[in-house]
C-alpha cells in the first residue's frame, strides 16, 4: 500500500500536536497526560519504522546461534531455555553480540534519548572510525 500520508507520518504529526499546541492549551495535569500520550505515539511510530528490520536481524542471529529454525518467539524461548539450563553461556560464540544487538534495537524503539544508549552509540561510532 502506498497511500500518503504513511502511518509513521500520521503518528509523527499526532505526537507533534500532543507535545505542542495541546500541551500549551491545557492545565498541568492534562499537559502531563498529553506528554505521556505523545511518548506512546512516538514509540508506536518507531515500532513501525524500526521494528521489522530489527526483528529480521534478531531472527537471523537466533538461527545462527541456535542452529535451528523457528519464528522469533519460539527461538527466544529456546534461547532462554538453553541459557537457563547452561547449554548456552556468555562464552558461547555469538551470544554476547546477539544480546547487545537486541538490547540496542529495543532501546532504539523504546528509549532513543536514554543517555546510556546514546553513549553506547557514540562509543560504537568512535570505534568504527578508529
Amino acid at each position: 500500500m502506498q497511500d500518503e500520508p504513511r502511518p509513521e507520518e500520521i503518528l509523527a504529526a499526532v505526537a507533534a500536536f500532543l507535545k505542542g499546541p495541546a500541551v500549551r492549551e491545557s492545565g498541568p495535569h492534562i499537559s502531563f497526560q498529553l506528554r505521556v500520550c505523545a511518548n506512546a505515539v512516538e514509540i508506536a511510530q518507531r515500532c513501525i519504522t524500526l521494528g521489522p528490520p530489527a526483528e529480521a536481524e534478531e531472527l537471523a542471529r537466533l538461527h545462527a546461534l541456535l542452529l535451528t529454525d523457528g519464528d522469533l518467539p519460539t527461538l527466544n524461548r529456546e534461547l532462554a531455555a538453553r541459557i537457563r539450563d547452561g547449554r548456552v553461556t556468555l562464552e558461547t560464540p555469538g551470544l554476547k553480540e546477539h544480546l547487545w544487538a537486541t538490547t540496542m534495537a529495543k532501546l532504539a524503539v523504546d528509549q532513543p534519548n536514554y543517555s546510556g544508549y546514546r553513549a553506547a552509540l557514540a562509543e560504537r561510532a568512535a570505534g568504527k572510525e578508529a
